[in-house]
């Protein structure tokens, strides 16, 4: 597909530097002007000053100018104003604001890792000894950002602009309640849920396996415990393992491992996930707070007070 990766996003909140501290520990590497990286995709993730959080922009990658023009005459197309700079176009999404660029980038390219070995009925796959994930004790670095997910007040309309317009394609679908959308060969990039208001739901950050979920959760819980969100479980769509924890902003932020590569179109077919299975295949059932962040109403507060 023309598109082929998230290449980062730019989040605001109200205390750049406890964010940053927040994602260092998570395993993000610092770098200058709010920015940090992840071990395989560089720098993923910025972080600037706003009044209340929220996803500021999301970049993403295409290979060719060709595929840069093709977004930009359908944007203009549609009305939508962009601006162009040789190496990729800006816009804005209308009905959240958020600022989404398409740039020419590299692939990100990952070294493959040996399969963790597992031992199973019949199967003694990794022999005399234990368990290689019990054994590490090096801190957990996230590989690649995978997906954020945004809320929007008229979701089916955000949804229209990322596929009509950008050129995400639809995986799934909640059932009224959101679309998962991919721009490279990962389930998805981008989930769009029906919100009461704009907002930034979660980051979604990829580790090797599901011992680094758990690895990287318990050192990110070890005298933080309000940190902890949901998880440990295992999704239905995109089949990865999740654990969530909360940023000091409030936002959400996920390490996940064994995520549904779409290598073909053909062979997928979009399915529209009804209940709990839009939610997650097993796993302790979510919070509350998970649906609806406690914040929304002082989320929609600001939202309607920079109007």
């Amino acid at each position: 597909m023309p598109l082929h990766r998230l290449n980062s996003i730019t989040i605001g909140v109200p205390d750049v530097a406890t964010t940053i501290a927040y994602y260092t520990d998570f395993g993000l590497t610092p770098e200058a002007d709010g920015w940090l990286s992840s071990t395989d995709g560089g720098r993923q993730l910025r972080i600037v000053p706003a009044p209340t959080r929220r996803l500021v922009e999301v970049s993403i990658g295409a290979e060719h100018l060709d595929d840069i023009a093709g977004v930009t005459h359908r944007l203009r197309g549609a009305g939508v104003p962009v601006e162009e700079d040789g190496t990729g176009a800006r816009t804005v999404e209308p009905v959240t604001g958020t600022r989404v660029e398409v740039r020419i980038a590299d692939p990100i390219r990952q070294p493959p890792t040996p399969a963790t070995p597992y031992n199973g009925p019949g199967r003694i796959d990794r022999g005399t000894g234990r368990a290689p994930g019990v054994l590490r004790d090096t801190p957990v670095h996230p590989r690649k950002l995978g997906h954020v997910v945004l809320g929007s007040t008229d979701y089916e309309a955000t949804v229209r602009f990322f596929t009509d317009l950008v050129g995400f394609r639809v995986s799934d679908r909640i059932s009224g309640h959101g679309a998962f959308l991919r721009c490279s060969t990962d389930h998805h990039n981008l989930l769009v849920l029906n919100a009461p208001v704009a907002f930034l739901h979660h980051s979604s950050w990829q580790v090797d396996d599901v011992d680094e979920v758990g690895r990287g959760a318990f050192a990110m819980l070890e005298g933080n415990p309000e940190r902890h969100v949901w998880g440990l479980g295992r999704h239905h769509a995109g089949s990865n393992f999740f654990w969530y924890l909360k940023d000091p902003a409030g936002n959400f932020s996920e390490y996940y491992s064994d995520m549904d590569s779409i290598l073909d179109d053909q062979l997928w077919s979009p399915e529209t996930l009804e209940g709990a299975r839009g939610l997650f295949n097993w796993g302790p059932p979510p919070p509350p707070s998970f649906l609806a962040p406690d914040d929304l109403a002082e989320i929609m507060t600001g939202a309607h007070q920079s109007r």
